[in-house]
């Protein structure tokens, strides 16, 4: 039942962020939730008219009416239902995979869950921005260096630990694993850095400031070596999704991808498979 309860709990969150992402139209500095953002009822993108209640069900409405407007028949984006499935998977698989691996329960548990929660919601609704115009709001990079700091309080306060790497045993290979903070802030430093410096070379064609700016919050919040693999992951889902689209015509090789979601990938695969991936590799 409380796996069925966090799931709903987690289509209500997708649905409000989603809102969020198709209603900012602003810059890189603007207000992420502004009145005309969060603001104002729902109504059909085609027709205008104010839905009600049961046609705004998470997910359930969207299947259940075929995927179209039930006043003037005109489809509505796949985007809804997709956002409300993807934020109900993160409150159930963040603290089961907390709960598996880490083998945290009680208060813990939901400590550790609410934070991880927090940040991938962050990250999401950060790629659903980055893919529809192309830019990361500086509020939401804000918002994660905030939980990035908090986070790095709590491990080191409340729980007193050196490090909280997800590669576990396997992080001591790549060192400074003796001090919580060391770790967070060579993430910082390195992710700053690898980004800065592609951004130089290229001049800024082949990497945007924003992507910059994300990745120094993104480095505080997973440490060192993990925003290591966490980058390395999203430039290889990067290039699969690039190339792939190139092979299909939707793409040509100078067109551009919008890095962020891959960046937030990357994170996803840290925290889901990193460990299991670590282990592999030093068993190869």
């Amino acid at each position: 039942m409380l796996w069925i309860v966090l799931f709903l709990f987690g289509l209500a969150i997708g649905s409000f962020l989603n809102v969020v992402a198709v209603r900012y139209d602003g810059g890189e500095t603007a207000p992420l939730f502004s009145p005309r953002a969060i603001g104002g009822r729902s109504h059909c993108p085609h027709c205008g008219r104010t839905l009600r209640w049961f046609e705004l069900v998470p997910l359930a409405s969207w299947i259940l009416q075929g995927g179209r407007c039930r006043s003037c028949g005109a489809g509505v984006s796949a985007q809804y239902p997709f956002a409300e499935l993807v934020s109900g998977l993160i409150f159930v698989l963040v603290p089961w995979r907390i709960m598996t691996v880490a083998g945290a329960g009680g208060a813990l548990l939901v400590d550790l869950s609410v934070f991880w929660i927090v940040a991938f919601e962050a990250l999401f609704l950060m790629s659903l921005i980055d893919i529809r115009l192309g830019i990361i709001p500086d509020g939401l990079n804000l918002s994660l260096a905030l939980i990035a700091f908090f986070f790095a309080v709590f491990l080191g306060g409340a729980l007193g630990l050196a490090n909280h790497s997800l590669f576990g045993i396997y992080a001591a290979a790549f060192g400074l694993q003796g001090s919580l903070w060391l770790s967070r802030i060579a993430g910082a430093v390195f992710g700053g850095a690898f980004f800065g410096a592609l951004i130089a070379m290229t001049r800024g064609k082949g990497m945007g400031l924003g992507d910059l700016k994300l990745a120094i919050p993104l480095g505080f919040l997973l440490g060192w070596p993990d925003i290591l693999f966490a980058t390395g992951a999203a430039f290889v889902i990067g290039a699969a999704v690039g190339l792939t689209a190139i092979a299909l015509g939707r793409r040509t090789m100078k067109g551009s991808l919008p890095f962020g979601p891959f960046f937030a990938l990357g994170a996803a695969f840290v925290f889901f498979f990193g460990y299991q991936f670590l282990q592999w590799y030093v068993r190869f």
